[in-house]
């Protein structure tokens, strides 16, 4: 009896020293504008921009920078991920398939687009989460202020920094090529 009452004692001890999963990007699943869920797994080794999107927006002339960024440095192991949302001023109203269309004979985009989330609230998406709370706003705020809010992650799918709406994307370029190696 005394020694499963030590075996029990040792394992309790052993898990509450046990290393936590360290969560990165990666462990999300995420829905294409298409409609399909992918793991972001798929962006593993890469570096990544994290936008959240709206077509009717005065920051909307920013999809001409991500392209740009992500046609320069794509061969390079970069890309952009764009996250349409509807919860600043009603600036994305579309469907995902209006939104797609948008953007590719407005903008030429060719990057990732994924269906229309929730960034902020009760029905944030996951990802949006785990974002906001690795990389916090002006003054500790963990909310999205509004469109075009930006998160660099590096290649272990670690979030590196956050940029808000005003940041341009061509301002992020420097980063981008150090976490690159270029």
């Amino acid at each position: 009896m005394f020694y499963k009452f030590l075996l029990i004692f040792i394992l309790s001890i052993s898990t509450m020293f046990a290393k936590e999963k360290v969560m990165n990007v990666y462990d999300f699943d995420v829905k294409t504008i298409d409609g399909q869920t992918i793991s972001l797994e798929k962006y593993k080794g890469k570096v990544l921009l994290i936008v959240n999107v709206a077509s009717k927006c005065g920051f909307t002339p920013q999809y001409e920078g991500l392209e740009k960024l992500h046609a320069q440095y794509k061969d390079k192991g970069f890309m952009v991920l764009g996250f349409p949302s509807n919860q600043f001023g009603e600036q994305e109203p579309g469907s995902n398939e209006q939104i797609k269309e948008f953007c590719t004979l407005t903008y030429g985009v060719k990057f990732d687009m994924f269906a229309k989330i929730d960034v902020n609230g009760k029905n944030e998406d996951p990802l949006y989460t785990y974002l906001k709370k690795e990389a916090t706003g002006i003054l500790g705020s963990k909310s999205i202020k509004w469109n075009f809010t930006k998160f660099l992650i590096d290649p272990e799918g670690k979030v590196i920094e956050r940029y808000g709406s005003t940041t341009k994307p061509s301002s992020i370029e420097p980063e981008i090529k150090r976490l690159l190696g270029i």
